[in-house]
């Protein structure tokens, strides 16, 4: 177990986390795949080289998804009861086969919960593409966690 609990987790903190994934045209498919998302921007070079984009992009939610579990070892990794939301999601930028991301995220908000046993973990995760030498950000969003709390761990 490598998360933090509730109160290891500072308000202003921002986590830089390690671990990279460069994303392949095979993960891209797999997930396309998975989630029954056949939208030929993500799947059809051809269609894809025709558009604004000048060709295939990797789907939105997995570099979202990626992200989070690329969060995960730093953050909740076995200290977690549920993610409760992701909101504000954006992807100002493309995200393309070959592609290198990484990750961080800055805690901005925490609260006990009511009965005190358990607290609540805010987080802005943002997510770059270090392949580009302005390293953009190509993802962001807010996730809130329902952390254990060192004193209630069992």
């Amino acid at each position: 177990m490598t998360g933090r609990y509730y109160e290891e987790f500072e308000v202003g903190e921002t986590i830089e986390h390690e671990k990279r994934r460069t994303i392949s045209e095979r993960d891209n498919q797999q997930f396309c795949d998975m989630t029954m998302n056949q939208q030929p921007l993500h799947l059809d070079a051809e269609f894809a080289s025709a558009t604004q984009f000048d060709g295939r992009l990797v789907n939105g939610l997995y570099t979202m998804s990626l992200a989070v579990g690329l969060t995960i070892p730093d953050t909740t990794d076995g200290t977690i009861v549920a993610n409760l939301s992701y909101d504000n999601v954006e992807h100002p930028n493309p995200v393309y086969h070959g592609d290198t991301i990484r990750v961080q995220s800055t805690v901005t908000d925490k609260h006990e919960t009511s009965d005190g046993e358990r607290g609540i973990v805010t987080m802005h995760v943002e997510v770059f593409k270090v392949n580009d030498p302005e390293e953009p950000l190509v993802c962001a969003f807010d996730r809130t966690a329902l952390s254990l709390k060192r004193d209630h761990a069992d």
